[in-house]
């Protein structure tokens, strides 16, 4: 992968597409475990924190094991107020975001917290060491609604273009069912909280099929290479990350 979009230009209030893959192109989601890991640290980090709640019950318990997971429930990191995940799509060897930061460093902050979290759990259960990731992740700033509607399809078509060996419908049926892709959030298949499909979903009807976002993904449409190209790494072939 290249050095492209290593180099942040962060905004309040922005749009980006951030990604990052593992070193020499290794696998990061081995078994559906980390999957699901990956995601509950997604899910910790973007839902609001009740301390008021953890700070009650650490008051109450009496387990000593019990107080010192309330104890690190409490310090854990929380970016509710920072981050909005428009989308995502989790490969074996890669991942996308699409995030709305509220902060100037809201995505930094967030995304050093989620690497060394994750690296920690895969570097134990996996009885290495070292970096998990190719270099620090990448992200770039959408600069327009075209861009931000072209690049929520190409981070949900990845799963489509992963199961390339199968049909059609298999393919599909893989990507609505998958744990690894907001895609059946917007599909409203699944109800996610800490995923935000508003801002794309005002974009298409959801009553006439021909105008869902479902069409839009299913029957996407190469646009101008100058919408979508910026957001997105191309190898040697011209070919998406």
């Amino acid at each position: 992968m290249s050095a492209k979009n290593s180099k942040k230009n962060y905004i309040p209030n922005g749009y980006y597409h951030i990604y990052n893959r593992g070193v020499e192109k290794r696998i990061i989601f081995i078994d559906e475990q980390d999957y699901s890991v990956f995601l509950s640290y997604l899910k910790t980090y973007l839902l609001p924190k009740n301390t008021s709640e953890i700070q009650k019950q650490l008051s109450e318990a009496k387990d000593y094991m019990e107080r010192a997971r309330l104890i690190r429930k409490l310090r854990l990191n929380n970016f509710y107020e920072d981050i909005r995940l428009l989308a995502y799509c989790l490969m074996p060897n890669h991942f996308h975001f699409l995030i709305k930061q509220a902060s100037l460093d809201g995505i930094d902050r967030f995304m050093n917290s989620l690497n060394t979290r994750y690296v920690m759990y895969f570097n134990k259960k996996y009885e290495r060491v070292g970096p998990l990731y190719q270099g620090v992740y990448k992200a770039v700033v959408v600069e327009s609604d075209a861009q931000l509607l072209h690049l929520s399809s190409y981070i949900h078509r990845n799963l489509l273009k992963l199961r390339s060996s199968y049909s059609k419908g298999e393919a599909l049926l893989t990507a609505i069912n998958s744990q690894s892709s907001s895609f059946p959030e917007y599909l409203r298949l699944r109800n996610s909280k800490w995923v935000s499909t508003t801002e794309i979903s005002s974009f298409f009807s959801k009553k006439i099929k021909a105008l869902s976002y479902e069409k839009f993904v299913i029957g996407y449409q190469q646009p101008d290479p100058l919408i979508i190209n910026y957001c997105i790494d191309l190898n040697k072939k011209g070919e998406a990350f």
